[in-house]
């Protein structure tokens, strides 16, 4: 449920003290962060570092840079103004923006090296290009004849083919011919060939609905029909209009998309079905070619989610059999870290079957042959695989939970308990590894240094900075550094003894003799992790100036710290969240420098949610809060995300009566500010009015505040500044009673 995941960067106007945050900086164009390089990659053969960069003067627009590793030298590839013909996306380009969070981007948003590292892949204002490296400029960019609006464009692995979707039909550019061939021909309606389904995209993280061969002979490809998904009429209000939507959208508890997974040539021909078994009511989660290119393996779920089939099948007699299976008691996380090794039969498996998430070697037998980590920590993802050298390189806050690490352990499995720690400093690394996985590029931060990018071996040493982006004179963020509050990080013990980690901004010129009052922010929901080691978020270091103490925990729920962390909210929502939090709010009035009488929280989606629970349940100890597009009726939410926690309403009533606010109204006593987009297609707007209609009809007053046609993180800057505005002054009304930061009084 990444739409649930909020990036707090955009605030109003107020006056402060010298050389501290204002929110007009921080609001524009994000650009504090300095020249942050956006999907970076390595080029097959290692030689250029690719990245897309924003305009000084426009944040939000990218262009294409490349480092070269041997000549050091940093350059602009493509500007994209000189090839944009500002063409209007389609409405299924901008669903697919929305679903990839990149809705508001504009210029270069994606791209792709060809297999031999000459060329690149790119679209832009409606059109495909394919750039290639080391030709005269009036030969390098050759446009594409797509013959119209696409999707997914991808460059088959042996550089013949380029593919992409169109009219809800999986197509192909033979590039020597440049003959473009349809390889599907019944998309249209309610069939959708070569797309990945509505919630793929939003909760199983897959926005991929084909797959090349790693020798250009096939393409398998997801069909789906949403014929029988419910058609839902949604209202969205804009300021000059009124717009009735129709969506096929599967609501918790309903019915979900048919997928048939398939196989067709790139020349043509007859497509060739796989089996996929009796069961119709399945999820399609990935689907991967091994190395031979004559093999093809795909996994499916049952619709509870609590279990997993990995199978293989030959691609020329379709004959397919089952390598192994997954299962648990609550549900199965989904990972992409199964990864087919070229030289033994062997392939690596990542499972929580231990209770935490740690990497198994099998046999395409299907026999477990060892594992190759263990022990009671959590492996967030695999980075890459160096066969020759016999290595495996992974993420993890092995180290200390708020961190994120590169590590490195033997395929052997000789050492699983003990992996050897590559990257060096304390904080943030997010590493992106090479095909060969020998080197790596590393973006590194932590609460003092803002976004780094530095390319190393796979020891960990430094090749070349990529953006080093000091913090120094000529920095954007340079005017606001003296003034800057590092957070302090820490642990408390929930009811149970469960440890729980905190970071608190203390204010600016913190007296431990006076009381302040507090700022609570968190998100709460599953697979987010707030309490990080990293660059600080900009406003929360704007509130701690404003003299908040500024608190954020870490409930259960979460993910990396293990499925006993994890599986409490499983059957019922905002129940164990809710309580964490709540222990939190007594640690904070156990402090001296704490107006435990002046707490507000406030969150955005499941954060909102979480507002509306924690209002609901603990009013007694919480003074106001501010629900930002909260989910108040999980029924109104996707089957996939929801069902994961609750199962289906059908099944389980109860646990869905208990995990929304309505059941617990009665006892929302203090302020509650409510702001909802009116054009929110994710969490839709009706979750507020019906807040609203229950909370009128018990007589409970509340503020609100709503905006014509925005979206989920609302849709523009004056949006984003309005809302911020309101947000900031309305906690200052509540918690900011004029004795609460003058002396030690209650």
């Amino acid at each position: 449920m990444r739409a649930l995941l909020l990036v707090l960067l955009l605030l109003p106007v107020r006056v402060l003290m010298a050389d501290s945050l204002t929110l007009e900086a921080i609001f524009a164009g994000g650009g504090l962060d300095g020249p942050v390089p956006r999907n970076l990659q390595i080029s097959p053969d290692g030689q250029r570092i690719t990245f897309l960069r924003a305009r000084p003067d426009d944040q939000q627009r990218l262009d294409l840079w490349e480092y070269h590793v041997a000549d050091k030298l940093t350059r602009r590839l493509v500007d994209a103004d000189a090839l944009d013909s500002g063409i209007e996306m389609s409405d299924a380009e901008k669903a697919r923006r929305e679903r990839a969070r990149i809705a508001g981007i504009s210029g270069i948003v994606s791209y792709q090296w060809s297999p031999d590292g000459h060329a690149i892949l790119f679209p832009l204002g409606g059109k495909l290009y394919l750039y290639t490296l080391g030709e005269p400029a009036a030969k390098a960019m050759r446009e594409l004849p797509t013959g119209g609006d696409f999707l997914d464009p991808q460059i088959s692995p042996k550089g013949g083919y380029v593919s992409f979707v169109q009219g809800q039909n999986l197509k192909v550019i033979d590039l020597a011919s440049n003959e473009i061939r349809s390889l599907t021909e019944d998309g249209g309606g309610t069939i959708h060939n070569g797309e990945a389904e509505f919630v793929a995209q939003e909760e199983m993280d897959r926005s991929k609905g084909y797959w090349w061969a790693t020798d250009d002979s096939a393409v398998a490809f997801e069909r789906f029909d949403e014929a029988k998904v419910d058609l839902v009429k949604r209202i969205e209000v804009h300021a000059d209009r009124t717009e009735v939507v129709e969506q096929r959208y599967p609501a918790a508890g309903t019915t979900n998309v048919s997928v048939k997974l398939g196989l067709v040539s790139p020349k043509g021909g007859e497509t060739r079905w796989i089996d996929l078994g009796e069961d119709p009511d399945i999820y399609l989660v990935r689907v991967d070619w091994l190395p031979d290119g004559k093999h093809l393996s795909y996994q499916i779920e049952p619709r509870n989610q609590q279990s997993l089939e990995l199978r293989i099948v030959d691609g020329a007699t379709l004959e397919q059999r089952t390598l192994l299976k997954e299962s648990s008691d609550t549900w199965i996380n989904l990972n992409s870290d199964l990864r087919f090794l070229k030289e033994d039969q062997t392939f690596v498996w990542a499972s929580e079957r231990s209770g935490y998430k740690h990497f198994y070697l099998y046999g395409l037998d299907g026999k477990l042959r060892h594992p190759i980590s263990s022990g009671e920590w959590n492996i967030d993802k695999l980075l890459g695989i160096d066969e020759k050298a016999g290595l495996l390189f992974f993420q993890s806050n092995r180290d200390y939970v708020p961190d994120s690490q590169v590590y490195a352990l033997k395929l052997d499995g000789s050492d699983p308990a003990k992996p050897m720690r590559i990257s060096k400093r304390d904080g943030t690394h997010v590493a992106t590894f090479s095909e060969s996985a020998t080197i790596y590029l590393d973006s590194f931060n932590d609460p003092a240094t803002p976004p780094q990018v530095s390319l190393h071996n796979a020891d960990g040493s430094l090749i070349a900075w990529i953006e080093q982006n000091k913090l120094d004179e000529t920095h954007p963020y340079a005017a606001y550094r003296e003034a800057r509050i590092s957070p302090e990080f820490g642990t408390i013990k929930a009811d149970d003894g469960q440890t729980l980690y905190y970071r608190v901004y203390k204010p600016a010129g913190f007296d431990p003799a006076k009381r302040y009052p507090v700022f609570d922010f968190y998100y709460g929901g599953p697979h987010s992790q707030k309490v990080v080691r990293a660059w600080s978020d900009h406003f929360l270091t704007y509130m701690a100036q404003q003299g908040y103490v500024v608190f954020t925990l870490d409930n259960r729920g979460m993910d990396r710290r293990g499925r006993k962390f994890s599986d409490v909210i499983y059957r019922q929502l905002g129940n164990a969240e809710v309580l964490d939090q709540l222990a939190g709010i007594r640690w904070l009035k156990s402090q001296p420098w704490v107006d435990g009488d002046h707490i507000g929280v406030f969150g955005w989606s499941y954060g909102g949610y979480m507002t509306t629970m924690l209002l609901s349940k603990g009013s007694d100890q919480i003074a106001a809060g501010v629900a930002v597009a909260p989910v108040t009726d999980w029924t109104l939410y996707d089957t996939f995300y929801t069902e994961r926690y609750l199962s289906t309403p059908q099944d389980n009533k109860a646990g869905y009566i208990r995990s929304a606010p309505f059941a617990w109204l009665d006892g929302l006593t203090s302020p509650l500010f409510l702001v909802h987009g009116m054009a929110d297609d994710n969490v839709l707007f009706s979750n507020s009015t019906a807040l609203m209609s229950a909370l009128q009809t018990r007589g409970i007053q509340f503020d609100l505040m709503t905006y014509p046609g925005g979206k989920h993180g609302l849709s523009t800057t004056t949006m984003k500044l309005h809302a911020y505005h309101a947000i900031v002054n309305w906690m200052d009304r509540h918690l900011k009673p004029e004795s609460s930061t003058q002396s030690g009084e209650p």
